[in-house]
């Protein structure tokens, strides 16, 4: 069972930048492909971006694509979701998942993550 730990979030202006971090532990994050979802308040969790377990195949909700960009260092055990021009309507908790069932697969549905952060929270003001 992998542990995920978000981090880096924060309080940036519109056109901003920010690069999240998740830290796994417990088993090697080679194990595993990778998403980083987002819920703000009074709506539900949403997929932001997705990489399979080495990091060749990425996939992207079209309201990102183009300003944000994930990545992985397995030798770190950590993955990035870098994001820029930032939007106010990005503005929420940010959770990174992990899919082990799937690894091949940059998938972005929640029934294929089995473990889940406890997210950082982004807020864009405008």
């Amino acid at each position: 069972q992998v542990q995920l730990v978000e981090s880096g979030g924060g309080l940036v202006q519109t056109g901003g930048s920010l690069r999240l971090s998740c830290a796994a532990s417990g088993r090697a994050l080679s194990s595993y492909a990778m998403g980083w979802f987002r819920q703000a308040p009074g709506k539900e969790r949403e997929f932001v971006a997705a990489t399979n377990w080495i990091g060749d195949s990425t996939y992207y909700a079209d309201s990102v694509k183009g300003r944000f960009t994930i990545s992985r260092d397995n030798a770190k055990n950590t993955v990035y979701l870098q994001m820029n021009s930032l939007k106010p309507e990005d503005t929420a908790v940010y959770y990174c998942a992990a899919n082990g069932r799937r690894r091949l697969l940059a998938a972005a549905g929640r029934e294929y993550y089995d473990y889940w952060g406890q997210g950082t929270q982004v807020t864009v003001s405008s």
